[in-house]
């Protein structure tokens, strides 16, 4: 297993002879929801400190012990025996992750050979685009990149660098960039996240930006995002987040003022329910694992058993190779945590 460091923190690579599964951790590999939408994470560095950031991600984590990357064919190997399995066709491959993926360094291969899995039908990737240019659009749209959900979180340059985190966030740049994808063969759709007394002022702007560049032409032009609290995420000072009651009201008033679609659901992007990979595990089993790497977070260490990789949360003193039992937290859509009985 191949250890580097980012950020100070170490990068773990996740290959074949890792013996690591690929599903089971929210940080790396694939997520499988039971819709046709696939969520690959193939890497969980991000170049940014968003002052929101749900998963606590950049140079500023506090949370953060780990990054992973996953090696690129042992990432499509897995990815095929799940499409296969949920009917090989109408699936999406949506390339997120706990940071941002174009920090991948085989992005555009992970797209081309995405691309080439029968019944993967559309490809798509979130990103906040600080490390992509125009050449490298070109190439993800050459390798059949279908839609780059952009974040765009506020507008006003000083804004936007307080809320990336970094001195270096350039938003002209992104504005850019952003206007060179509505004119690609990639569709476009912008995903600001509203921020209670933060960028209130700014969504209506991002609005109207979305439709003077016409972003979503396949799909809706914006996916704008509620603030939440997150146990290990950021969290802004003095910022609450609004009910979800309030949200939608505003984005109806918003919909008729800018007329535009701002409330989605899952037939603008045409979410199905298909069968989940099954489950080999119960919330509160016991079950033997063995510890294999390093954890996500701190005081974590990654598990195998059973094809899955496990979080445990109190392993913190447990070398790799410790064999031990533990105890199922959670189960939910098959990722996997664990408390050492």
């Amino acid at each position: 297993m191949e250890v580097h460091h980012v950020n100070k923190l170490e990068l773990f690579k996740i290959d074949w002879s890792s013996n690591i599964p690929l599903i089971g951790c929210i940080a790396f590999g694939v997520i499988d929801r039971g819709t046709n939408i696939l969520q690959i994470r193939p890497i969980s560095t991000c170049p940014l400190s968003c002052i929101f950031c749900s998963t606590d991600a950049g140079p500023k984590s506090k949370w953060r012990r780990t990054e992973y990357i996953v090696e690129l064919d042992y990432l499509i190997h897995v990815v095929k025996d799940i499409v296969a399995f949920k009917g090989g066709r109408r699936i999406e491959a949506h390339i997120d992750t706990v940071g941002d993926p174009t920090t991948y360094p085989h992005l555009v291969d992970l797209v081309c050979k995405l691309s080439d899995i029968p019944g993967v039908e559309v490809i798509s990737m979130q990103t906040h685009g600080v490390l992509l240019t125009e050449r490298m659009i070109d190439e993800l749209a050459d390798a059949g990149l279908s839609r780059i959900n952009l974040s765009i979180d506020a507008l006003d340059e000083s804004l936007a660098k307080y809320i990336a985190g970094v001195n270096f966030y350039d938003i002209n740049h992104i504005v850019g960039i952003a206007e060179y994808i509505s004119q690609s063969k990639i569709d476009l759709l912008i995903a600001p996240v509203w921020i209670p007394k933060i960028n209130d002022d700014e969504i209506p702007k991002i609005i109207e930006f979305a439709k003077k560049i016409g972003a979503g032409k396949i799909w809706p032009p914006l996916g704008v995002q509620k603030y939440e609290v997150h146990k290990f995420g950021r969290k802004p000072p003095g910022v609450r987040p609004i009910s979800w009651y309030k949200f939608y009201k505003t984005l109806r008033i918003w919909e008729k003022e800018f007329n535009v679609k701002l409330v989605l659901k899952p037939e603008d992007f045409n979410i199905v329910k298909l069968p989940m990979l099954p489950r080999p595990f119960k919330r509160f089993e016991k079950v033997k694992v063995t510890i294999v790497g390093p954890g996500w977070l701190k005081g974590e260490k990654l598990a195998i058993a059973k094809g899955r990789v496990i979080t445990l949360v109190n392993a913190d003193d447990l070398p790799i190779g410790t064999k031990v039992y533990a105890r199922i937290l959670r189960t939910k859509h098959n990722i996997y945590i664990a408390r050492v009985e």
